[in-house]
C-alpha cells in the first residue's frame, strides 16, 4: 500500500508542478556560457533592429528604464518605451523602396564579457555596419566601439544601458 501511495505521488509531482505555474527561472550562466549568452542576446537584439521590423518582440528584449547613449546621436532614449517608439518609426520609413537600409555585424573577436554580480552582464566590443539605398548593394560604411549592460529579469536577458562610440568610418 506505501509502495502505491509513493509511485501515485511520484507521477503526480510534474502533473502538479505544471498547476502551481512556472519555476524559479534558470540561473544566470558563468564563463564561457555567459560570453555565448550575451553574444546570442547581442546577435538577437540587433539582427531584429536593423534587419527585423516588429517593435512587439523588441519590447520583452529591453528594460523599462532603457538608456542608450551615443557619441552622434547623443543621448538617444531614456527608456525602452521611447526606444521601442523611435524603432517603430524607423520600421516604418523603412518600407519606402529607396530608404536606406543598415546592417550591424558585431566583430567576434573584439567581444569581452564580465558578470555584474546579482545583476547581469557588461558587454564590450567593436561592431561594423553596412548600408545600401533600396535594393542597391550593400557597403561597409562604418565601425565604432559599444559597451552595454545586459540585465538578467527572469530568465531573460534585458538591455539596460548602451554606449556607442568612436564611430568612424571605413576605407
Amino acid at each position: 500500500m506505501f509502495r502505491l501511495a509513493l509511485t501515485a505521488a511520484a507521477l503526480a509531482l510534474p502533473f502538479c508542478a505544471a498547476i502551481a505555474g512556472p519555476s524559479v527561472p534558470a540561473p544566470m550562466a558563468e564563463g564561457p556560457a555567459l560570453t555565448e549568452a550575451i553574444r546570442i542576446a547581442d546577435t538577437d537584439l540587433f539582427g531584429l533592429f536593423f534587419i527585423g521590423c516588429n517593435p512587439e518582440k523588441l519590447r520583452p528584449m529591453v528594460s523599462s528604464s532603457l538608456e542608450f547613449y551615443h557619441d552622434k546621436a547623443g543621448l538617444v532614449a531614456t527608456s525602452g518605451t521611447q526606444f521601442i517608439a523611435e524603432y517603430a518609426k524607423n520600421c516604418e520609413a523603412r518600407k519606402a523602396p529607396d530608404a536606406w537600409r543598415s546592417r550591424r555585424v558585431l566583430v567576434t573577436e573584439s567581444l569581452h564579457v564580465d558578470p555584474v554580480p546579482d545583476f547581469g552582464a557588461m558587454e564590450v566590443g567593436e561592431h561594423l555596419f553596412y548600408e545600401r539605398q533600396g535594393d542597391g548593394p550593400e557597403k561597409l560604411v562604418g565601425r565604432a566601439g559599444f559597451a552595454m549592460v545586459w540585465q538578467w529579469n527572469g530568465g531573460a536577458w534585458k538591455l539596460h544601458r548602451v554606449l556607442s562610440f568612436g564611430h568612424k568610418p571605413v576605407d
